[in-house]
C-alpha cells in the first residue's frame, strides 16, 4: 500500500472541503433566496417590530454564511498555481466553520420568526431553542465526542499526526 505524499494529502484535503462546502452552500444559498423574498409577500405586513428584527438577524446571518462558504472559490482564484494548497486548506476550513455558525444563526433565527408568526411567543423560543440544541448535536457534539471513533491507528489519518518527507524522516504535520 502506497502512502500519500504531503502535496496529495493538502489536494484531497482540499477536494474533501469543496465537497462539503458544496452541500452547506446549497442549504443556504436556499434559505438566503426564501429571506430575500419574504418582505414581498402579502403576510408580511402583518409582521410585529419584534418578528422584523428576527427577520433582519436571519437575512444578515444566512448572508454572512453565504459569503464565507463561498470566499474559498475567490480565495483559491487568487492563489491559483502558486504552490499554497495548505494555506488554501487552512482558510477554507476556517472559513467553512464560520459560515456553519452562521448558518446556524439563519436557520434558528428563521425558525424563531415563522413560529413567532403563526404560534405564541413562548412557543416559538421553546421550538427555537430545540431546532439550535437538535444543530448542535448533529454540527457539533456528535462530531466532537465520535472524531476517533472509526480510526485506524496503523494509517495516517486527515488529521495528519506525522507523515514522511522525502528523505524519509518523520515531520510533524499541521492540518485544520
Amino acid at each position: 500500500m502506497s502512502r500519500e505524499t504531503e502535496r496529495e494529502r493538502w489536494q484531497r484535503n482540499f477536494a474533501d472541503l469543496l465537497q462539503e462546502l458544496r452541500v452547506a452552500q446549497t442549504g443556504v444559498q436556499i434559505l438566503f433566496a426564501f429571506l430575500l423574498t419574504l418582505p414581498f409577500s402579502s403576510g408580511f405586513p402583518d409582521t410585529t417590530a419584534f418578528q422584523r428584527d428576527i427577520y433582519v438577524v436571519a437575512l444578515l446571518a444566512a448572508a454572512a454564511a453565504a459569503a464565507m462558504i463561498i470566499s474559498p472559490v475567490a480565495f483559491h482564484r487568487v492563489l491559483f498555481r502558486q504552490g499554497r494548497k495548505p494555506e488554501l486548506v487552512r482558510f477554507a476550513h476556517r472559513m467553512a466553520s464560520g459560515g456553519l455558525g452562521f448558518m446556524l444563526v439563519a436557520m434558528v433565527s428563521s425558525v424563531l420568526l415563522v413560529t413567532d408568526f403563526i404560534l405564541p411567543r413562548t412557543v416559538g423560543f421553546v421550538l427555537s431553542g430545540i431546532t439550535g440544541l437538535w444543530f448542535l448535536t448533529f454540527w457539533a457534539a456528535l462530531p466532537f465526542v465520535h472524531r476517533g471513533w472509526l480510526r485506524d491507528d496503523d494509517e495516517d489519518d486527515d488529521e495528519g499526526t506525522a507523515s514522511g518527507d522525502a528523505a524519509g524522516h518523520q515531520t510533524s504535520a499541521r492540518h485544520p
